[in-house]
């Protein structure tokens, strides 16, 4: 059996190696010829997984340590009978922190606190949730909109879910935590274009660290630009030729490192690597780092708690400064991250 796997992906070294021959290799490097013979694949964002890549590959099975499948055809992949299973849900608390670590920043920064703000929701899943329980918690007003749950759990005003075009005009900061669609009525493709836009209230604040694009980019410019909104950005349209113009501006901007927390990352690895071993009956179905830092333990943490530590713990003004000066290096500083240590 032969795997060809992410070189980034970690925790992942050496977990196969007893039962198969692994290839590791940079994400956004793979090619046909490394493919052709390969079983399985366990890729990050970067693997675009499509007819171009396996057309004449015999791979049978694709294992994403992300949380998202847009980097995978996976019409393609129904048809030539190729698996595919993603580690959703993996990072939830590490994008949380980032929230948290933003949030502390716009009542600085911008009065922004929890008593007189509210947070729009977009897109109420392992995100989502996270971010609408501990906001709440925190004392801000939220409200939330995700028409898939809406439909499927009969949501609405009453428990704080409204349609979008109602939502926006009301927030002082919208968040996205939506996966990246583009077809279908819940499409998400460009879902925040210039007429979004142009509903917030001025000044208020979009953070996006779902997937760039989700926002109309040169809609995005502009309203930065011209001052309409501020802007926090963790996820990008192009990756890693990003917009000077929004990064200039922005208040938070980081380089695709939301979700980046050591136990989120263990997580992914660990759902790849089961999801491969129950895919070709290898015995790892349990396998998950031997590390026990690596488990997650969340717990319930005060408002002020958390703006005294979550600097120390992650100081996003130091990474966005970073990136400001440095945005060639995008790339380079997302794959040597230092992964942050959750602790709520």
């Amino acid at each position: 059996m032969k795997i060809v796997a992410d070189c980034d992906i970690p925790y992942l070294a050496g977990v196969f190696e007893p039962y198969a021959s692994v290839c590791y290799l940079k994400g956004a490097s793979i090619a046909p010829a490394d493919v052709e013979e390969a079983d399985a694949l366990i890729v990050r964002t970067r693997t675009h997984c499509n007819e171009a890549l396996l057309g004449d590959s015999k791979v049978r099975f694709i294992a994403s340590a992300t949380i998202g499948s847009d980097h995978i055809d996976l019409e393609f992949c129904r048809r030539r009978g190729i698996g595919v299973a993603t580690s959703i849900g993996c990072n939830a608390r590490g994008v949380l922190q980032w929230m948290a670590a933003s949030l502390a920043l716009f009542e600085e920064r911008f009065g922004l606190s929890p008593a007189r703000t509210t947070l729009g929701v977009v897109g109420v899943g392992h995100v989502g949730r996270l971010v609408r329980v501990y906001a709440l918690s925190w004392g801000f007003r939220v409200l939330c909109s995700d028409p898939p749950r809406e439909r499927a759990e009969g949501l609405d005003a009453g428990e704080g879910f409204l349609p979008l075009t109602e939502l926006v005009p009301q927030v002082d900061i919208l968040t996205l935590h939506t996966p990246l669609t583009r077809s279908g009525d819940d499409a998400t493709f460009h879902l925040v274009d210039r007429d979004l836009l142009a509903s917030l209230k001025p000044g208020a604040v979009l953070v996006d660290a779902a997937r760039g694009e989700i926002v109309e980019p040169e809609a995005l410019a502009e309203a930065v630009v011209s001052g309409r909104c501020r802007a926090a950005i963790d996820t990008w349209n192009d990756e890693p030729s990003i917009d000077r113009r929004v990064l200039a501006r922005a208040a938070v901007a980081t380089p695709h490192i939301a979700g980046y927390s050591a136990q989120g990352k263990a997580m992914g690895t660990a759902m790849a690597v089961q999801a491969v071993a129950t895919r070709f009956g290898l015995p790892l179905a349990d396998w998950f780092p031997s590390d026990p830092t690596l488990r997650s333990h969340p717990a319930a943490i005060s408002w002020e708690e958390m703006k005294r530590t979550i600097r120390s713990r992650f100081d996003i003004e130091a990474e966005t400064r970073l990136l400001q000066r440095h945005p060639e290096r995008f790339e380079e500083r997302r794959n040597a991250y230092p992964y942050r240590q959750e602790y709520f």
